[in-house]
């Protein structure tokens, strides 16, 4: 389905949410999950996610989900030197010194995970191109509907273009992607991203001492074979249990650049990333171990009696 039939099909409920972001959530969950929300005691892991959307307006949640925002959060907490480079940012794509560019460089904007262009080397960089992209992308919104309060203006933050270094990797295959999930603190598993470079892209998900999850299904295919645990994944760990040390739950996300360089490659290190789960579209109803250990650290609200109870999910 295309962006533009989406759009409409979703409008009815953009004015839902209006009226009841609760209810908006619940029938939207039902029809793509397949099972009723519960909000009152949430066990699965993409019930969770609807219920911080609705209450839990953590505020740094807008600042971590910008990709330039995000960069001051993680000097301030020490973390800096994980950061890529950043050569350039601002708001008209038509200053972006492209004169002045490596042959390799990211063009990103900072408020949606799609918004990337990468420039590879391989051809030459289309500048006209580039800039009506951006200019496009800076004026997207994101539907109400889906309760994502943190991304972009409706989280207060004007969105801006960022040119970061290309990343490269010591293998042949292109750049693994590792994105830690973090609940109350604690690193719960790394879902690996293989293949994004050679259209074969797999998920599989490990716990943290590396074995494989049977039947943690975040909407890819299985590599089907044994991904290699890094030898930086401690350090990994520590540094994305530190910066999602604030939020209920924060996914963290990693690649290993050439040399073994870890690098924390932010698409946003958000407390909840404009992902499946977070718009209810995989129909996953996990609740393995990991699922059922994470609970709300400032309790559950119970939407009766409007107060707070402290459950163990």
């Amino acid at each position: 389905m295309n962006t533009m039939m989406k759009n409409v099909l979703l409008t009815p409920f953009n004015a839902l949410y209006l009226i009841s972001p609760e209810l908006c959530l619940r029938v939207l969950f039902r029809i793509k999950q397949g099972y009723s929300l519960d909000l009152d005691n949430p066990k699965t892991f993409s019930e969770k996610i609807q219920w911080i959307k609705l209450y839990d307006h953590n505020p740094l949640m807008p600042r971590c989900a910008d990709k330039y925002e995000v960069r001051n959060y993680v000097e301030e907490c020490g973390y800096g030197k994980y950061l890529n480079d950043l050569l350039w940012h601002g708001s008209d794509p038509n200053a972006i010194p492209f004169d002045s560019l490596p042959e390799k460089y990211v063009v990103k904007v900072t408020h949606g995970s799609t918004f990337n262009i990468i420039i590879d080397g391989n051809s030459l960089a289309d500048r006209n191109e580039i800039v009506r992209k951006c200019r496009k992308w800076l004026g997207a919104k994101f539907l109400p509907c889906y309760g994502e309060w943190f991304y972009g203006r409706s989280g207060g933050i004007e969105p801006k273009v960022v040119v970061e270094k290309y990343i490269e990797s010591d293998s042949d295959c292109g750049l693994d992607d590792y994105k830690v999930f973090v609940m109350n603190g604690k690193a719960l598993l790394t879902l690996v991203c293989t293949g994004r470079t050679s259209n074969e892209h797999c998920e599989d998900c490990y716990d943290m001492d590396w074995n494989l999850i049977e039947g943690c299904d975040m909407g890819e295919k299985r590599s089907k074979k044994k991904i290699q645990k890094p030898g930086c994944f401690e350090e990994m760990i520590t540094v994305a249990e530190a910066l999602a040390a604030p939020f209920n739950h924060a996914r963290v996300d990693f690649y290993i650049a050439k040399g073994g360089v870890l690098r924390d490659w932010f698409s946003g290190k958000s407390p909840l990333r404009r992902d499946r789960a977070s718009t209810g579209s995989t129909r996953t109803r996990s609740t393995s171990g990991w699922a059922r250990s994470w609970c709300c650290k400032n309790g559950m609200r119970s939407r009766r009696s409007g107060g707070v109870r402290s459950v163990l999910i």
